[in-house]
């Protein structure tokens, strides 16, 4: 089987484990990842990437000119992908670029015009309903009437697609798996003296954006309740809401407890993770966000939910999008926003170490069964073995 996935998602190596373990699952598959030559992924990283052919026998990554470098709704691919789908003929093309694509009509299109007689799927994370324009509502529309199958980043992304009148095969997974070679229990003793962090603290931990719909401010006013006990919060990121954090830390008295991570490589995050006794993701849904297709966000997955849990560190979530899920009852979760609950969540890790222990065997099997690249891989297969 021939399989072609395109995305600027693997303009990072580190993405794609993934379709890697995919290609080695048995002999006569054969994986190539389109990429954009240039792109820039904005935020930290704020320079142009010039990505590289790579050629691994059955897995192979193909930088591919294209006429957008930093906006995924305008992507598009040069004269450059005709010859690459000429040559390949592939079985299944994936582009994971949502239904609103222009680069997967770009896909539909060749794809029909060569008579390649390829699987069309996409892949999405939008979890929120949404209503469309024209011309937009029309290029959505050609789209999933070429669709033969779909991955969806999360439950509520498949029941929007069903309610947007889409009936054939979808598969729920997310897009990017955990490396639990790197993601794996590890005690962190000197990184722990340098953090200021005692053996007896507990530490509270949270990974990911400093901005107001992670729940952070719910999670200050939670561990404020708490103050008779021993704890540490660490967080590790940054992003809009710091400052205020530390406002807010100095108002409830617990700024001395707090410790911040600013710039953290992917690689070495897990240090971190395996520095804290619970990792929690207290994210609050908002419809502060427009764009031109859609209003609104909540949580699409949790993807730092599944590393902590490869470390064995017990999570705690809200219930906001996809958390619920990814946790199901291998952590605890709270209704998103709520003070009391999320406090209580964290006193029964508190007070109650064989509850920890059992969260934390728990949410490891889980994510060895579920979510390691290699997992996501076999249920890849499965679903494009059910199409082809």
């Amino acid at each position: 089987m021939k399989i072609l996935i395109a995305s600027h998602t693997y303009i990072v190596d580190l993405n794609r484990e993934k379709l890697r373990a995919l290609a080695k699952i048995k002999p006569g598959l054969e994986v190539t990842v389109v990429v954009p030559q240039r792109w820039n992924p904005k935020g930290v990283q704020s320079q142009i990437v010039e990505t590289k052919f790579v050629d691994e026998g059955s897995f192979k990554v193909v930088p591919i000119s294209n006429y957008s470098q930093n906006n995924q709704a305008l992507l598009t691919f040069g004269p450059d992908l005709i010859s690459l789908l000429r040559k390949l003929k592939p079985d299944i093309i994936q582009v994971e670029q949502g239904s609103k694509a222009l680069t997967y009509a770009q896909f539909i299109t060749c794809n029909k015009l060569l008579g390649l007689k390829a699987k069309n799927l996409f892949f999405t994370w939008w979890n929120l309903p949404y209503k469309l324009k024209f011309p937009i509502s029309l290029l959505e529309a050609y789209n999933l009437k070429n669709t033969n199958g779909i991955v969806a980043g999360n439950k509520d992304g498949e029941d929007i697609l069903r309610e947007r009148g889409y009936e054939g095969p979808i598969k729920v997974m997310p897009q990017l798996g955990v490396d639990e070679t790197l993601f794996k229990p590890e005690t962190q003793i000197e990184l722990r003296d340098d953090l200021g962090i005692q053996p007896n603290n507990f530490v509270v931990g949270f990974v990911g954006r400093f901005v107001e719909e992670k729940g952070l401010l719910t999670l200050a006013e939670a561990l404020a309740g708490l103050q008779e006990k021993n704890w540490k919060w660490l967080l590790l990121g940054r992003g809009e809401l710091q400052a205020t954090l530390w406002e807010t830390a100095t108002e409830l008295g617990i700024k001395e407890r707090l410790i911040v991570v600013e710039s953290v490589p992917h690689d070495h995050v897990q240090k971190y993770i395996n520095l804290m006794n619970t990792l929690v993701l207290p994210s609050k849904t908002t419809y502060k966000f427009k764009t031109l297709t859609s209003i609104g966000w909540k949580e699409q997955f949790g993807h730092v939910l599944i590393e902590a849990m490869a470390c064995r560190v017990p999570v705690i979530g809200s219930d906001s999008g996809e958390i619920p899920h990814v946790i199901g009852d291998a952590g605890l979760v709270f209704p998103e926003g709520n003070i009391e609950e999320l406090r209580h969540c964290l006193m029964q890790l508190m007070e109650q170490k064989e509850l920890a222990e059992s969260l934390g065997k728990k949410g490891y099997e889980k994510v060895m069964i579920q979510y390691t690249n290699k997992a996501l891989a076999r249920k890849l297969l499965s679903f494009y073995q059910e199409l082809v």
